[in-house]
């Protein structure tokens, strides 16, 4: 698994609670369904990283 890295995220309260429920519908933690969110978009403009720690959706 690829090794992360910790970093403050200010999003605007509404936001926050948006993706928490996302992620409560989808069985995802907060987090985890951030990292979801930028993966995809990543994916979808074509900048995603190559490599080992790349998991699938």
């Amino acid at each position: 698994m690829a090794k992360k890295k910790a970093f403050a995220l200010r999003l605007n309260e509404d936001m926050f609670k948006a993706i928490e429920k996302w992620a409560a519908d989808e069985f995802r933690s907060t987090n985890g369904q951030i990292e979801w969110m930028l993966m995809k978009s990543l994916k979808e403009a074509k900048r995603a990283p190559k490599g080992k720690g790349e998991k699938g959706d």
